[in-house]
């Protein structure tokens, strides 16, 4: 070695070497980015699902009112099915087990209860895995579902399934109690 190859310049470095700092840094920003968007993420795949099914059940009840002392108070949905649901239950829907007139009550009020549950986050996960079940019995007892319906069910019961598999997530009422319960 002579004297004059310590200051020669150093060899070059790489392509992979001068861009893996920076591919660090990005990945980094992504995973962060992540994190912090998947409680949004969480919340808007239960509020995908809960729309649907609620929008399903509000079809299917009474709206109606009543009166207390002399005063008339509307209400906008009961858990009454309304008689085209029945008849729908009777002729269309076809579920395995259960009469008509039941599955018409048990089909109302998961889809107008279930829903909500799911939305808020409490007891996330069971409520998720009914809609879950219900989704298939809904495919499996009208055969004469669309195409279009059918792709419909198929992203209901995925974001339920990733719902059952991964939580509810951090904007929820089951996070918030769980915190406050030192969980």
């Amino acid at each position: 070695m002579i004297a004059t190859d310590t200051f020669a310049k150093p060899p070059a470095r790489s392509f992979w070497a001068r861009i893996a700092p920076v591919l660090r840094k990005a990945d980094a920003l992504f995973h962060t980015v992540a994190a912090w968007l998947t409680p949004l993420a969480d919340l808007l795949a239960r509020y995908w699902v809960a729309a649907a099914f609620f929008g399903s059940g509000l079809t299917k009840t009474l709206t109606g009112s009543f009166m207390l002392f002399g005063h008339t108070f509307n209400y906008p949905l009961s858990l009454v099915p309304t008689e085209s649901t029945f008849t729908l239950f009777e002729y269309e829907y076809h579920v395995p087990v259960l009469s008509p007139v039941l599955a018409a009550y048990l089909g109302t009020a998961v889809e107008l209860l279930m829903p909500v549950f799911l939305l808020l986050g409490l007891g996330t996960r069971y409520a998720a895995a009914v809609l879950f079940v219900f989704n298939v019995i809904a495919v499996v007892s009208y055969p004469e579902l669309m195409d279009a319906g059918f792709q419909d069910h198929q992203v209901w019961g995925l974001l339920l399934l990733i719902t059952i598999c991964h939580g509810p997530g951090q904007l929820s009422l089951d996070y918030l109690i769980g915190r406050l319960m030192g969980r």
